[in-house]
């Protein structure tokens, strides 16, 4: 209590149903089920230093807190948004002081990313020590954000996106439970509350700050407090707010980007595009999409377009929505004006048929390795040619197993940079008939 009343009443939806226990715990069953290692490490209280790494809203935090009110151990929450060199020393030298007297002191740091090597560096002493127990939380890859040395002393948990399903248990319980709308009786409908979940997109604070802000904006009555749709569309401001990115709108509107790009339709493909990204899906999705198109459809024939794709994907991961839609769009651009050739799909295809169809052909003996003399003495490398040796870079040894020596799977094509590529294949291919 306040002098101004309740103060967790006052704080926002996501604070107020923070879980208590894991038994509240929304997802992350593959970490927090029945028998599975972290929930024990948590409930025996027996937990060592880790990472939690994890989207956002996935309850990296949660977590913490739930260890905080089950460990016996001194708990110190961290962040490394606002917390210096000199901050951490002042809390490592009290957790030294703890342990010799036989206290263990579980330090949670959120956003351990954001420390520099030197920060990190100071944690490395006391947790090889034992004076802390380390719990880092991040939404980067912890192998290129967290020093080494660091690293290999604490264990990696991966926190997934929340599925939908999850999210509106999280939801209902919102609806049902008194810390949050449980006495306020709040009518929405099945499908908005699915709408919400679509569009928070595996992050619960996200669904749950969204709910809250349809809550406060719906129609309110004698009977309680109506959500509309009208009134969440405004809290979304998404014009498809029942687009579902598993249905078939879904396949029909990434179908259509990837055919006006392979037509040379730049202006269709910016329109599905955006129709897809203004439905909440997912920019990551779309950028992993434009990779696959880039050797699919372009390939060989214009090889930058792979380079262009995968730095878009990139850019959409350190940006996000909504600054990353001018990415895309570059990208979408690019690849619908590119050369097209899809001789390198065709070439995988047919080579995957024959793999899975055919016998395992031996690998024939000149191209094999022969670390040993007994290898030797069987053959093994016997009649190898190294290329480099001569004058043109190439010999007449053949490489395709017997069986296979007349298949050919590339056929390249005249369409941009590949007709180089074909015209030095067909230069390839007469010195090899010519021996």
């Amino acid at each position: 209590m306040t002098l101004f009343g309740d103060s967790r009443a006052m704080a926002p939806l996501a604070s107020r149903l923070r879980p208590d226990s894991l038994d509240e715990f929304v997802g992350q069953e593959h970490l927090l089920g029945p028998g599975k290692v972290l929930r024990q490490l948590i409930e025996r209280d027996q937990i060592s230093s880790m990472i939690f790494w994890g989207p956002p809203g996935v309850g990296k935090t949660t977590l913490a807190s739930i260890i905080a009110g089950k460990t016996k151990s001194e708990f110190i929450n961290f962040s490394a948004v606002t917390s210096g060199i000199k901050e951490i020393r002042e809390v490592m030298n009290r957790a030294e002081q703890s342990r010799r007297v036989g206290l263990r002191t579980v330090l949670f740091v959120d956003e351990i990313h954001r420390f520099n090597k030197a920060q990190q560096d100071a944690f490395l002493p006391y947790v090889e020590k034992g004076s802390i127990i380390l719990i880092g939380a991040t939404t980067e890859n912890p192998s290129f954000e967290i020093n080494a040395a660091l690293l290999s002393r604490c264990r990696v948990f991966v926190l997934k996106a929340l599925e939908e399903a999850d999210l509106i248990r999280l939801l209902e319980n919102a609806l049902r439970n008194p810390r949050g709308f449980g006495n306020q009786n709040v009518k929405i409908s099945a499908d908005n509350i699915k709408a919400i979940a679509a569009f928070a997109d595996g992050d619960a604070r996200t669904a749950l700050n969204t709910l809250e802000m349809a809550v406060l904006n719906g129609e309110i009555s004698a009977e309680g407090i109506t959500v509309t749709t009208e009134g969440l569309s405004q809290c979304i401001s998404r014009k498809s707010l029942l687009y579902d990115k598993t249905g078939e709108e879904h396949y029909n509107l990434i179908s259509a980007l990837h055919k006006s790009m392979r037509n040379s339709d730049p202006d269709a493909a910016i329109y599905w595009m955006m129709r897809m990204l203004e439905g909440g899906e997912n920019p990551l999705y779309i950028a992993r999409r434009l990779i696959r198109f880039a050797s699919e459809d372009v390939g060989m024939a214009d090889s930058r377009a792979l380079q262009v794709a995968v730095a878009v994907y990139q850019a959409c991961h350190f940006l996000g929505m909504p600054e990353c839609d001018v990415h895309l769009t570059h990208a979408v651009v690019y690849l619908s004006m590119a050369p097209k050739s899809n001789a390198l799909y065709t070439a995988c295809e047919s080579c995957k048929r024959d793999v899975r169809e055919k016998n395992a052909e031996p690998v024939p003996m000149q191209i094999r390795n022969a670390p040993t003399g007994l290898m030797k003495e069987l053959g093994y490398g016997k009649g190898y040619e190294y290329a480099h040796d001569t004058e043109e870079k190439l010999t007449h040894m053949q490489c395709m197993p017997e069986g296979l020596k007349d298949r050919i799977y590339y056929h390249p094509t005249e369409e941009g940079e590949e007709k180089k590529t074909a015209e030095r294949l067909k230069e390839i291919k007469k010195f090899r008939e010519d021996k």
